[in-house]
This record gives C-alpha cells, structure tokens and sequence, in this order.
C-alpha cells in the first residue's frame, strides 16, 4: 500500500476526520475509533512508512521524543494508572494501517486488558543460536 491508499496519510491530509489531540510539523496524534480502553490512542509520523524499521533514525527520534507528553496527557485525561506503548510491525503482529503507528493504551489495576502474557522456556541451546542468528544480521 503506497501513502495515497493510506487511511493514516488521508487523516494527516485532512481528508478523513479524526479526534485530534496533538499535531506538529512532525506527528498526529489522535483518538483510536476501536479502542480497547477509554483514551486509546494513535500516534504517527506524518511521513508515510510502513513499518518501524522502514523509518529514517531521525525521524523515529522525532517521533519517539513526543510519545511520553502525549502518553503522560492521555493517562492524566482518563486518569489511569498506567499505559501499554505498542508499535505492530506486520499483519502477523497485529498491524492493520500499513503506516507506522504507536498506541498509547491506558490501563487500570484489574482492567483484565492483557491480563495474559504468553511466555514460554528456551529448549536448552536454543536462545544461544537465536541470539547469534540475530547478531549476524545486525
């Protein structure tokens, strides 16, 4: 999907309406219309890019350097007692909008909201040749 098909780029254009609660020269942030708690949030880089290491270091710097204001404003709004940041990469993890996006998702003390994280043990030796495997490719 190129940035004209992109719902994300139409918001930032102006095409689409949003619940906006920040904008600048380089992000939009706004409400989710599918939230999974009151407050749930979006916020993305107005460049379009499909997927987090698909974006210039720069530009994620940007980006990330706003993500504590707007998280810290969220959950002081709907007076929550913390927030999950999540960023999807891939229809596999998750990610519906092809443009790179981070949730603010307020969370509660017993909101029941991941309440279950999947964890498992490494069979002996494997985490060794994961952690190489992925050394080589950086």
């Amino acid at each position: 999907m190129g940035a004209d098909d992109c719902i994300f780029c139409k918001m930032v254009a102006g095409q689409i309406p949003v619940a906006k609660i920040y904008e600048d020269e380089i992000v939009l942030a706004f409400l989710d219309i599918g939230p999974i708690s009151d407050g749930h949030a979006l916020v993305i880089p107005k460049q379009h890019f499909e997927k987090l290491h698909d974006c210039p270091p720069e530009l994620l710097g940007e980006v990330a350097s706003r993500l504590g204001k707007i998280a810290d404003a969220v959950t002081g709004a709907v007076n929550s007692d913390g927030y999950n940041l999540l960023c999807n990469n891939g229809t596999a993890a998750g990610q519906l909008i092809e443009h790179v996006h981070f949730h603010i998702i307020p969370r509660n003390v017993g909101d029941g909201v991941f309440d279950r994280w999947p964890a498992y043990k490494y069979p002996e030796g494997k985490i060794e040749a994961i952690a190489a495997s992925i050394s080589k490719n950086l």
